[in-house]
C-alpha cells in the first residue's frame, strides 16, 4: 500500500463523484448521533464496481460545527 498512498490525494480526481457521493452522504446523515457534548464527526463511504475501481469518500465535521465539513475523496483500484 506505500506506493498507493503516497499518491493521495491527486487534485486531478478529487472533485470527481461529488455529485453522486454527496446525495448518498446527505441521504445517510439521518443516522448521525446528535447529543449535547456527543455525536457522529465523520461519514464514509467506500464504493466498489465490479471492475475492482473503489472509491472512497469521507466527511469530516469542522471545528465540532454541524454546518461546516470537509470531504475528501480517494479513487484507486484494487490489485487481483
Amino acid at each position: 500500500f506505500p506506493t498507493l498512498f503516497s499518491q493521495l490525494p491527486d487534485p486531478a480526481i478529487e472533485d470527481q463523484g461529488k455529485d453522486y457521493i454527496r446525495p448518498i452522504l446527505d441521504k445517510y446523515a439521518a443516522l448521525c448521533v446528535r447529543c449535547p457534548n456527543y455525536g457522529t464527526r465523520t461519514n464514509t463511504v467506500v464504493l466498489i464496481d465490479a471492475e475492482g475501481h473503489v472509491t472512497f469518500t469521507e466527511r469530516n465535521m469542522i471545528n465540532a460545527d454541524v454546518n461546516q465539513w470537509k470531504m475528501s475523496t480517494y479513487e484507486f483500484k484494487l490489485h487481483s
